[in-house]
């Protein structure tokens, strides 16, 4: 019996690893030195969720899948599939093993036979899926569970009462994305990719896994701090609280208990933090925190989390111009617009280590902040911010574009509609995402600006939109719209240039608003061997050599520093990679090659941060 149980095994294995090793990136494009080593066994093992963490009772759900692409219209789980999708990397890409387009017209399946892990057991089991773009129809043994609509929001739903009976389960899930031939945030992604515009990514692109909680559970928390006050704001979400039930919370540095408070589930309550450090891209402090759900003196349930002690603000200097004012100082702030695209995994990363590669190299360059442009990263790209130690500007993914007039100039009259009017549909849409990407960004204390628009890409309703996200999140600053068109409303002015660098005019606009530089630089080089296509690439201003590319730099960086005594509080170059056929990159689309040298990056940026404001 014991052999023929361990001869079982053997061809199970042989099995799994011949189902593995069918797997291949497709296409032709350049890959990335993670992507050249990515393989079918256990893509992004990590676990996803940073800022609520439960370890011992998850189970990641990554690898090969089934797919099959039908037309649109199918409503039932295919019968027959096409072969097998690497997860979590969208069907265009190279690294899902497919690189297929889908379009409108078509819907895209996934098919998974799991086994449950012992850890998951079935007291409440909750499927999570990190982003999925857009619309999502999950079955779990056949059943129709939900259907969630968003390509860049996380989202959840419990699976409890569809689990069969036994370890193996059966998840099906149908994706619908028109990509821009809809009214949803879809970002940078088109039809027909060309210039600024990249290729449609479609299906599931973060981190699928299951957990295991109890029937009261902690579903989220929120986190503010209030640095004047010395005190982190907390609340913590739970379903199916109860009369008398406590959340007891515990704040830890290097392991050591600092402070301990009791409250009340679904209220918010202030823990004070003695001898505070305040976290700043010069000392990235953080704090962990021990979360406890307490019903009759007994533990329900528990996490762990963490979070930092920043303030944001804005306030006039001197010369009565508004300053960004970071732990009630100004600090200049300076980076790289990140589209945080990937030439193997589009949308995704190819792997954990290639996520914080960016991050930490955006640091090596002597940047201090990150414009995260019109893209939602998974969580654990944020935690990286969080402890390295960079600002960010977190963009709202754009969608419906076009029908409105783009005025690129402060103070210029426009003779057309500058506010996009929109269907009842396409601002539901903006307005549901938005809301729920700013609730599962807030307690990382890197963000620190919102950008609700930019330019006039589908810019609708703006002075409202900019109000409602101010009132979302008063913790924060909101950039209301970066380069677009322009109202009396949110707290930062923000132009684009190109090439070079330029700023709001301080005498018309300084004493109301924070005045920035949202765009400028996109110098280009292009590197052979290492460009998405071989020709028709381009940049803002096109150079031949890294010698003459730096030279250009260092004046950028020179003429950027004469304007800070004038009042400019913040700038954002572009760009940190090279994008498709756009080589205006720091670094090559393969992150390969580093077009200028780190060093001298970092230094010819210490000017920035030294400037005098007056």
């Amino acid at each position: 019996m014991m052999k023929k149980t361990l001869l079982f095994a053997s061809l199970m294995m042989a099995a799994q690893l011949n189902f593995a090793q069918d797997w291949k990136p497709a296409g032709s494009h350049i890959l990335t030195p993670w992507g050249e080593k990515v393989t079918a066994q256990k893509p992004h093992p990590e676990y996803p969720r940073p800022q609520l963490t439960r370890t011992n009772n998850w189970q990641n759900l990554n690898g090969l899948w089934k797919y099959a692409v039908t037309p649109v219209g199918t409503k039932e789980i295919p019968r027959q599939w096409d072969g097998n999708i690497l997860v979590p990397f969208a069907i265009e890409s190279a690294l899902s093993g497919v690189g297929k387009e889908v379009g409108k017209d078509k819907a895209l399946w996934y098919n998974n036979t799991i086994t449950l892990d012992k850890s998951v057991h079935k007291n409440k089991v909750l499927l999570h899926f990190g982003a999925v773009d857009w619309q999502c129809d999950v079955y779990v043994n056949n059943q129709l569970v939900g259907r969630h609509e968003g390509g860049f929001d996380p989202f959840s739903m419990d699976v409890t009462s569809f689990l069969k009976k036994g370890a193996k389960q059966e998840i099906a899930i149908r994706v619908w994305d028109p990509t821009d031939d809809g009214p949803q945030p879809r970002g940078k992604q088109v039809n027909k990719p060309n210039g600024i515009w990249y290729t449609p990514v479609t299906g599931i692109w973060q981190t699928v896994w299951l957990e295991s909680v109890p029937q009261t559970y902690i579903v989220r928390t929120k986190q503010t701090p209030r640095l004047d006050d010395g005190v982190l704001a907390f609340q913590a979400s739970v379903e199916g609280s109860q009369a008398g039930d406590e959340i007891k919370v515990r704040a830890l540095d290097g392991g050591k208990v600092i402070k301990e408070q009791t409250g009340q589930p679904n209220t918010s309550f202030d823990l004070s933090v003695p001898n505070l450090e305040p976290w700043s891209p010069s000392n990235p402090k953080l704090y962990d925190l021990e979360i406890q759900l307490i019903r009759k003196g007994k533990v329900v349930d528990q996490a762990k989390s963490y979070f930092a002690m920043r303030k944001i603000a804005m306030q006039k200097d001197e010369n009565g111009v508004q300053r960004l004012m970071l732990n009630n100082k100004f600090t200049f702030q300076y980076g790289p617009l990140d589209q945080g695209w990937w030439p193997d995994g589009l949308h995704t990363a190819p792997t954990d280590e290639a996520l914080k590669f960016d991050v930490v190299k955006t640091k090596e360059m002597g940047f201090n902040m990150i414009r995260k442009h019109i893209k939602v990263e998974p969580a654990r790209w944020y935690r990286y911010c969080d402890s390295i130690g960079m600002l960010v500007w977190q963009d709202m993914p754009s969608g419906d574009l076009g029908g409105n007039h783009w005025d690129m100039q402060p103070g210029k009259i426009s003779g057309g509609n500058r506010d996009k009017v929109r269907s009842q549909e396409s601002e539901g849409y903006y307005r549901k995402e938005w809301k729920t990407i700013m609730e599962v960004l807030h307690n990382y204390p890197s963000i620190v600006i919102w950008v609700p628009f930019n330019e006039a890409w589908g810019q609708f309703k703006t002075k409202e939109i900019t109000e409602w996200t101010i009132a979302n999140d008063p913790s924060r600053l909101v950039n209301s719209a970066s380069g677009g068109n322009f109202m009396e409303t949110g707290h930062i002015l923000d132009i684009h240039n190109y090439p070079d660098a330029a700023m709001p005019d301080p005498n018309l606009f300084g004493a109301k608003q924070v005045l920035a530089l949202g765009e400028f630089g996109g110098l280009g080089l292009p590197i052979d061997g290492h460009s998405w296509q071989q020709k028709d690439n381009w940049g803002y201003q096109s150079f031949k050599n890294k010698t003459e590319l730096l030279e250009r730099y260092k004046r950028l960086i020179h003429d950027l520093t004469r304007l800070i005594p004038m009042g400019l509080s913040a700038a954002v170059y572009t760009q940190t990679t090279d994008v498709e056929v756009e080589t205006n990159g720091l670094m090559t689309y393969d992150r390969k090659v580093v077009k200028m040298p780190e060093a001298e990056l970092n230094a010819a940026h210490q000017a920035l941060y030294h400037a005098p404001t007056k």
